[in-house]
C-alpha cells in the first residue's frame, strides 16, 4: 500500500540529496579553479622571483615544499638546477603555464626566459584536488549533519499538513448506515475538497439507496402478507374439506401459490434492477423483430388459455437496439403478459417493433380496458393497481417495465389503441452507422406481418 507520508518524505529527502550533490559538485568546481588561479599565480612568482639567494634557500630545504624547481641553460639541453635531486619535471617544450604528465603524475609547470636561462617551476595537480576536497567537504560537512534534523523536521512538517486527512479518515470511520451526514468541505485542505466533494456525492446516492431499499423491503413485506395470509386459509381449508370441495380448495391453493410466486418473482426482478444492485449488463445489439417473436411464442399458451388473439403485426428487420438483451426480454414479456392478462377473451394484442426517426422501438398494442390518462403515471408506481382492475397482478409489471428502460436509455410511453385499450411503446436511442446491425434485408416496405396465436 502506497503512504502519502513515506512518499512525501523520501521525495523530499531525494530532491535534498541531489540538491546538495548538484551544490557539493558546484562547490567543488568553484573551489577547484580558485585554487588554480591561486596556485598558478604562485607559480609565476616564485619564478620570477628567483635569485641565487633563493635558489641556495631552495636547495638547502629540498625544494619549497610541493614546487620543484629546474633551470636550463638557453638550448634547454643541459639541466643547469633542479631543487630535487635525481628528480626531473616533464618535458615541456612551451613558455608559460602548462600542463604535463608524467612517472609520477600529472604536473602544472611555469616555464619563463630569466636572462640566458630557462626557468621552470612545477606542481603537482594532485595537491591542488586534494585542497579542493578539502573545502568542499568543510563546506558541506554542517548541511550533511544537519540531515537526520533536516528529515524530522520534514517528517514533521508533512505530519501536520496530512492531519486534516487523518481527521477526514476518522469522520469516514465513524459514519454508519443511520449517520451518513455530508462531510464539511470548509475543514479540508483545498486539495481534497474534490476527493470530499465525491464522498458527499457517494453519501447521497447511498442514502437514496438505502431508502430505496427500505421502502422496497416495507412494500414486500406488505405486498407478500395478504397472499401469505390466504395461502395460510386455503391451506386449512383443504385440509378439512372432503369430496369435490376438497379438490376446489386445493385447486384455490394451488392459484394461491402461482401469485405468490408471481409475486417473488417480480419482486427479486425489481430487486436486481435497484441502482447499484449489481453491476450492469455488457450492452450490445438486440434484434427487437427476434425479441418480439420470441415474446409472442412464450404467451402463446396463456394467450390461447384466455382466447386472446396474440401475434406480431409488424417486425421491421433494421429495428435494432444497443441494449441489454435479457432485461429486454423481461421488459417485454412484462408488457405482454399485462395486456394478456387484461384483454377480455376474443380481443387482440399486437406485438410489433420498428424505427421511427431513426429511432427503434417496441409496441404492445390490446383491446382491453385501457388505462384513464389521469392514472397513465401512477401505473408506474410499485404495487399501484388500478382500482377495480379485474385481473390479478402484483402491481410491479409497469415499475419493472419503467426501470429496465431506464437503464438502457429508452422512454416508455402510454396511450390509446384505436377502437379502445392501451399501447405502450418503448423507444430506444438512435444508433450511429458504425454500430449497425448485421445486414439483413428487410421486405419492400420493412414489415413482416404474421401471427403467432389466436383464440
Amino acid at each position: 500500500m502506497t503512504s502519502v507520508r513515506r512518499t512525501l518524505l523520501v521525495a523530499l529527502l531525494g530532491a535534498i540529496a541531489l540538491v546538495t550533490a548538484v551544490a557539493a559538485a558546484a562547490t567543488y568546481r568553484i573551489a577547484r579553479q580558485e585554487i588554480d588561479d591561486l596556485f598558478d599565480y604562485q607559480l609565476r612568482q616564485a619564478a620570477l622571483s628567483l635569485t641565487d639567494r633563493a635558489l641556495a634557500r631552495a636547495e638547502g630545504a629540498g625544494g619549497a615544499g610541493d614546487l620543484v624547481f629546474q633551470i636550463w641553460d638557453e638550448s634547454g639541453s643541459v639541466r643547469l638546477y633542479v631543487s630535487r635531486p635525481g628528480f626531473s619535471l616533464p618535458p615541456v617544450t612551451e613558455l608559460g603555464l602548462s600542463t604535463a604528465a608524467g612517472p609520477t603524475g600529472v604536473w602544472r609547470i611555469y616555464t619563463t626566459l630569466i636572462g640566458a636561462q630557462v626557468v621552470q617551476v612545477g606542481q603537482p595537480l594532485h595537491v591542488r584536488e586534494e585542497l579542493a576536497i578539502s573545502a568542499t567537504r568543510r563546506t558541506l560537512a554542517p548541511l550533511v549533519l544537519l540531515l537526520p534534523l533536516l528529515a524530522l523536521i520534514v517528517w514533521k512538517i508533512v505530519g501536520r499538513a496530512l492531519q486534516p486527512l487523518d481527521r477526514l479518515a476518522g469522520a469516514a470511520a465513524s459514519r454508519t448506515p443511520a449517520a451518513l451526514e455530508p462531510f464539511d468541505e470548509r475543514s479540508v485542505p483545498e486539495e481534497a475538497v474534490p476527493l470530499v466533494q465525491a464522498l458527499n456525492g457517494l453519501l447521497e446516492r447511498l442514502r437514496g439507496a438505502m431508502a430505496a431499499q427500505r421502502a422496497f423491503v416495507a412494500d414486500a413485506a406488505h405486498e407478500l402478507r395478504t397472499p401469505l395470509a390466504a395461502l395460510k386459509l386455503q391451506t386449512q381449508l383443504a385440509r378439512d374439506a372432503e369430496g369435490p370441495e376438497r379438490t376446489a380448495a386445493l385447486a384455490e391453493l394451488e392459484g394461491g401459490l402461482d401469485r405468490a410466486t408471481h409475486v417473488v418473482r417480480q419482486l427479486l426482478t425489481l430487486a436486481r434492477l435497484e441502482p447499484g444492485a449489481e453491476a450492469a449488463a455488457e450492452r450490445g445489439p438486440v434484434q427487437l423483430a427476434d425479441l418480439a417473436r420470441q415474446a409472442v411464442a412464450d404467451h402463446a399458451v396463456l394467450a390461447e388459455r384466455g382466447r386472446v388473439d396474440l401475434g406480431v403485426i409488424a417486425a421491421r428487420d433494421d429495428a435494432v437496439a444497443l441494449a441489454d438483451a435479457g432485461a429486454l426480454r423481461t421488459l417485454l414479456a412484462n408488457l405482454v403478459d399485462n395486456a394478456v392478462r387484461y384483454t377480455p377473451a376474443g380481443g387482440r394484442v399486437d406485438v410489433s417493433a420498428g424505427v421511427d426517426g431513426g429511432r427503434p422501438w417496441l409496441e404492445v398494442a390490446d383491446t382491453g380496458p385501457g388505462i384513464p390518462a389521469a392514472e397513465r403515471e401512477r401505473v408506474f408506481d410499485r404495487f399501484y393497481r388500478l382500482p377495480g382492475a379485474a385481473a390479478s397482478g402484483s402491481g410491479l409489471g409497469l415499475a419493472i417495465v419503467r426501470a429496465i428502460a431506464d437503464r438502457n436509455g429508452a422512454t416508455v410511453a402510454l396511450g390509446e389503441t384505436p377502437g379502445g385499450g392501451l399501447t405502450v411503446r418503448v423507444t430506444f436511442p438512435p444508433r450511429g452507422r458504425a454500430e449497425a446491425a448485421p445486414a439483413a434485408a428487410p421486405g419492400p416496405a420493412g414489415l413482416s406481418p404474421e401471427r403467432s396465436a389466436g383464440p
